[in-house]
């Protein structure tokens, strides 16, 4: 089995976790704890590699000169298309409304609905967001105001000098790649893990919570579609008068590899390499851009997170209020944000959002996303795509702005 690719591995995993639950019944729920154990393995790397992923993204900006006229275009863009994503994956969900009609188990009547978090205005969020006390806000799993430290620690390290400034960064780039290795190893044990989740989704909830899956992965599925062949391409004409379809060309390659690696990191010097020698952006905004968006424009992973969470919503039978859903789409976009660039890490993000609204310590959560982690293989995939392809937009519009012209002449 070791040989086989990982979605391979997850795929047989479900099906031997059907057979198992079918085979024995109730008495299959002692593969149970594998599943718990690994949902608390992905719980148990979230503060660290949300903190250290964060601040590495903003510290690495450069000094804060770098936050200048480039760094302000980019991130408005990029805050720009995860908000569109999102609200794109919110009203999906909502008119789709994939979970609805799942049949759990009697845990869900005892779970204290006094845990979900109704704000009660935008400005109670945005107090919500910062914290009295970081390290409390990390033992508690506030992940909003986590996150807002995060930020605020990254820009106070670009503001600084000589050897405090390289130590710092030196010390938490150091601090992520181990935690991607972390995460990395932990996401290879998803076999076993998925194995024990499968079991216990099909002989508590039986096979409504496939049905549901498949419309929550057409719900995805038609959001990521409207988002890449609508959205992107007509900013994309907006900013620069050009014909997407040209863009389209130029970033064939890079696109395939991201589909296939579902990593923007992995995909990284071949996007570089389509926008800047088919495409024709100089190296001065694509060396900018680029790298920047393949840590924190996460378009993709911010429709599946804000989608994911509604849809995790719905099965458990809760119809999350305007000010929840408000939360969620303003907590996705924070996660997008700091989600690594490996293959379903966007799956550890998601226990950000369902923090943010009182639902990650509902007991039936684990098993939904063990579910959604079996079919996430494609679904991947295809946001990777996504995403990448949103960077590419941005480094084209960004230079157009720049007054670079000679784009495109080599296609």
């Amino acid at each position: 089995m070791k040989k086989l690719k990982l979605h391979w591995q997850i795929f047989i995993a479900m099906g031997l976790g059907v057979g198992f639950a079918l085979l024995f019944g109730e008495k299959s729920l002692i593969a149970a704890p594998l599943g718990d154990i690994f949902m608390r393995l992905l719980k148990m790397v979230i503060v660290p590699l949300i903190f250290t992923s964060i601040t590495v993204g903003v510290a690495g900006l450069g000094d804060g000169r770098s936050l200048g006229r480039l760094g302000s275009k980019t991130l408005a863009y990029y805050f720009l298309t995860s908000i569109i994503a999102i609200l794109i994956g919110l009203t999906l969900t909502n008119l789709i409304r994939p979970g609805v009609g799942v049949q759990i188990s009697g845990e869900t009547a005892n779970f204290d609905v006094t845990q979900l978090k109704t704000p009660d205005s935008l400005g109670d969020i945005l107090i919500r967001m910062v914290p009295t006390n970081p390290v409390k806000a990390a033992a508690d799993g506030d992940m909003l105001a986590l996150i807002f430290f995060a930020i605020i620690f990254g820009y106070g390290i670009t503001c600084m000098t000589g050897k405090p400034r390289e130590f710092l960064l030196k010390l938490f780039d150091a601090l992520f790649q181990a935690m991607m290795k972390i995460t990395a190893g932990i996401i290879m044990l998803a076999p076993i893990g998925v194995f024990g989740l499968i079991t216990k989704a099909v002989a508590t909830a039986g096979f409504d919570l496939f049905r549901a899956v498949g419309l929550y992965m057409l719900t995805i599925a038609i959001g990521l579609t409207l988002h890449l062949i609508i959205v992107l391409p007509t900013l994309f004409f907006l900013f620069t008068r050009i014909n997407p379809l040209k863009h389209f060309r130029g970033m064939a390659s890079a696109m395939a590899m991201a589909f296939s690696t579902s990593s923007s990191g992995a995909t990284l010097p071949v996007t570089l390499d389509c926008v800047e020698n088919k495409i024709g952006v100089s190296n001065k905004v694509s060396s900018f851009v680029l790298p920047l968006g393949a840590t924190i424009n996460m378009d993709g992973t911010a429709l599946y997170e804000c989608a994911g969470v509604l849809f995790i919503a719905q099965a458990l039978g809760f119809d999350l209020s305007f000010a929840q859903q408000f939360v969620v789409v303003i907590t996705a976009f924070l996660a997008s944000v700091g989600a690594a660039g490996i293959p379903s890490a966007g799956l550890v993000m998601i226990f950000i959002v369902l923090d943010a609204v009182g639902l990650g310590s509902h007991p039936q959560v684990g098993f939904l996303v063990g579910t959604m982690l079996a079919v996430d293989r494609p679904l991947d995939m295809y946001r990777t795509m996504v995403n990448v392809f949103s960077d590419s937009v941005g480094a084209v519009a960004i230079a157009k702005s720049e007054g670079e012209t000679e784009l495109y002449t080599s296609s």
